[in-house]
């Protein structure tokens, strides 16, 4: 098994079929699946598509005419502010067709559980009318969806999950309306001493209600792309500053800058657009491109990102590239993209019904056939009631439980873990994982940089080197200087004055301290100053293997000693590496810093395999050449630059305290932000679909033996026919079974 710290899932199985491209309209109307696709050539406007079938396409929102799953909009760029339409259609028949229902369970239910009360008071005649009057709008006002849907399937017949509801919720309906109304057609035996028969409308009801909630689940998970990508655009600004050619500065909308045009970006503010500095200097805070904490000087010539954040300096860029063409949006597009390509996993449940509906139609047509033709008198009424039952029998009540409420009480133990799951398929796809990629800064480290340690030379102590730095560091801003600042406070080292503070580009800073001259920075700095530095060199080399920052302080032209920040790995990470390691996971971490940092990093904590100066595009190409080459990748980052790989992966597993962006684009949010919540999310995830597995069993074992029994195959031997009633138990018991197993997984140990 191997684990890749950052990853996607494609489509499998016979339900794979890569998304295409929404501007080839017209080629795709002329395919095998061309009657699918009612988008016109030519149509700009937002477009419709099946996740699971790509063909499907059309211009209004509506349910896939081959599975039954609501559609979503091909381009996730287009959605509108505000909910879901069908989210809210859906919770409103949800929550009116719950009130409906559980009056309903009372009344019909009630004798079993000591309320026989409630049902006497209205009499058995009129209790019956009651729960016709409550079961009719659940079954055809709050489940109409599902009923279309399941009429589609058939029309088309491609079979699924909704065939099952819609049959079985229009059997138990009409016939219990049939026995409420005109309860003489049916035999003797059905009929209790008042002349009425049993019905079934709380059973119909309640299978709406749970395929609702199940559906309100789905969607509520669904929204989370639409979320991810207008948190992306959030973080354009809305506007730039432009310079006009007489000099005037004039506030303009973003989308109204152009190619060419000359900006000025004042300190504090975004980056508007990606262009080249013309004139100015300044650090520019690059995180959420990079992913890494420390701000980049920029000065005349340099490239600049759109979307970033400009420091204390005042800078004046050149448009390049503006609105589609700038990075951020084309990581907005790589988002998008890999969200759409991601199929979702064919539900356990529709795979049985695969097999289960067609068998199911069939025993009931012959048991109708059977005993219209030799069950005794009155025959049809015998034949009617043996294919009822049958299909009463063979309703999926527990099959629409068996995985909400298993990954409902999976989610709520996940919480109480620190894990958050966003749904089913985020825990499936996350069972099958064997790569893990996991970022540097923010997921092994605590994305801080700290100081490690200060190595004086001959003749000079501790304290008066981190003095002579602190001091000279303290009106800088960059986080560098801040962790050499606080690192003198916390050992209670007393600052100096510093004067003729003066920054050099990519090399350090220079200035006066108590009167002497004090410079601070890289071997480049300590070169330009003259000094000849091969005697530190190896010193120096040798903090840089252990992944520190290493920096010279000059003192009057000599070098004083060394001061070294390191970004601290979290204290969990080590442990919870072995644990990964000890799973069968391999571990590959891709970062964007130097190759000599991460190999350092990379030996002391055990990771399998580095690649390092990777930019933003690189993780999510890594993450699909691995899946190209069959391995199932999940990734965890932290940061804006890893939301693609998080989406391209086949499990994003985000750090809680990252960028809200990643959190979106992943199945998997870690509370804690450390790497020992991606073991608990393993283990969660392995004993989640293990539980599934059996709901489905118990869901179907009563089902699928009584099928046999309720079409009449004991009648020749024990002269037995069970009643619509006996199937209803069924339905029941197998509920409850379902029910149960899934509540075990609040214990489980994870």
């Amino acid at each position: 098994m191997h684990l890749v710290l950052e990853g996607s899932e494609h489509a499998e199985g016979g339900h794979c079929c890569h998304h295409q491209d929404g501007s080839e309209t017209a080629d795709r109307a002329a395919d095998s699946d061309g009657r699918y696709d009612k988008v016109p050539s030519g149509y700009s406007g937002a477009v419709y598509t099946c996740p699971m079938h790509p063909q499907v396409r059309q211009t209004g929102p509506g349910s896939c005419p081959i599975c039954g799953m609501g559609l979503e909009l091909e381009s996730a760029a287009m959605a509108e502010e505000g909910p879901n339409p069908e989210l809210v259609d859906f919770t409103r028949r949800f929550w009116i067709g719950a009130v409906l229902t559980v009056p309903l369970l009372v009344l019909a239910m009630g004798p079993m559980v000591g309320l026989g009360g409630i049902r006497q008071a209205f009499g058995e005649r009129g209790a019956l009318w009651i729960e016709l009057v409550l079961g009719t709008p659940v079954v055809l006002w709050c489940g109409w969806p599902f009923l279309v849907r399941g009429w589609n399937s058939f029309r088309s017949m491609n079979l699924n999950m909704f065939s099952l509801i819609a049959m079985g919720v229009s059997a138990s309906w009409v016939f219990s309306v049939v026995a409420v109304v005109a309860p003489g057609i049916f035999p003797v035996g059905f009929r209790d001493a008042d002349g009425n028969v049993p019905v079934y409308f709380e059973a119909a009801a309640v299978i709406v209600v749970l395929v609702l909630l199940g559906q309100v689940m789905e969607l509520r998970a669904r929204e989370g792309t639409g979320k991810a990508i207008r948190a992306l655009l959030d973080l354009a600004a809305k506007t730039a500053r432009v310079i006009r050619e007489d000099g005037r500065e004039e506030e303009i909308p973003l989308e109204d800058v152009h190619v060419g045009d000359r900006l000025r970006v004042r300190p504090g503010d975004k980056v508007p657009v990606d262009g080249i500095v013309m004139d100015g200097r300044s650090a520019i805070d690059e995180s959420m491109i990079t992913g890494e904490p420390v701000p980049v000087e920029k000065v005349q010539g340099d490239a600049v990102t759109g979307a970033t954040i400009n420091g204390t300096g005042s800078l004046v860029i050149e448009a390049k590239r503006v609105g589609a063409d700038t990075v951020l949006a084309q990581i907005v597009e790589m988002v998008a993209n890999a969200q759409r390509s991601r199929a979702p996993i064919q539900k356990y449940a529709d795979k049985v019904a695969g097999w289960f509906v067609p068998a199911v139609i069939g025993v009931a047509v012959l048991a109708f056939i059977g005993w219209a033709l030799w069950g005794p008198v009155p025959p049809l009424s015998y034949a009617l009631i043996a294919a009822v039952s049958v299909l009463i029998i063979a309703c999926p009540c527990a099959l629409g439980l068996a995985t909400p409420m298993s990954i409902m009480t999976a989610t709520g133990r996940g919480a109480q873990a620190g894990v958050l799951i966003k749904n089913a398929e985020a825990l499936e796809r996350f069972e099958k994982v064997d790569t893990l990629i996991v970022d540097k800064t923010g997921t092994l480290t605590e994305g801080k940089p700290r100081l490690v340690s200060v190595l004086p030379e001959p003749g000079h102590e501790e304290a008066e080197v981190l003095r002579l730095a602190a001091t000279l560091e303290r009106g800088s801003e960059h986080p560098l200087a801040e962790a050499i600042v606080t690192g003198a406070e916390d050992r209670g080292v007393a600052l100096g004055a510093a004067s003729d503070f003066q920054a050099v580009t990519g090399k350090g800073v220079k200035g006066t301290v108590d009167g002497k001259s004090v410079a601070l920075g890289n071997l480049a700095l300590v070169t330009e100053l003259g000094i000849e530095a091969g005697a530190f060199t190896e010193k120096a080399n040798a903090r840089r293997d252990e992944g520190e920052t290493v920096m010279f302080v000059v003192l009057e032209g000599q070098v004083a000693g060394l001061v070294s920040v390191a970004d601290p790995v979290k204290e969990t990470t080590p442990a919870a590496l072995k644990d990964l390691h000890a799973l069968g996971f391999r571990i590959v971490m891709a970062t964007g810093d130097n190759e000599r940092t991460a190999k350092a990093v990379a030996a002391r904590l055990g990771i399998d395999e580095i690649r390092a100066d990777v930019l933003p595009a690189d993780k999510a190409r890594i993450i699909a050449d691995l899946q190209a080459g069959g391995s199932k990748v999940a990734m965890a980052g932290d940061g804006v630059n890893d939301a693609p790989a998080l989406a391209q992966a086949d499990v994003g597993i985000a750090m809680g305290t990252g960028a809200d962006v990643a959190i979106e684009s992943a199945g998997i949010t870690l509370v804690k932000g450390n790497l020992d919540g991606i073991v608990r999310a393993r283990r969660l995830a392995h004993a989640t679909m293990r539980n599934i597995r059996q709901n489905l069993f118990f869901a179907l074992i009563y089902n699928s033996l009584g099928v046999p029994v309720a079409a009449g195959i004991l009648y020749p031997f024990l002269g037995m026919l069970i009643s619509p009633m006996f199937a209803a138990f069924a339905m029941s018991a197998s509920s409850i079974s379902v029910v149960t197993n899934a509540l075990r997984l609040r214990t489980a140990r994870i």
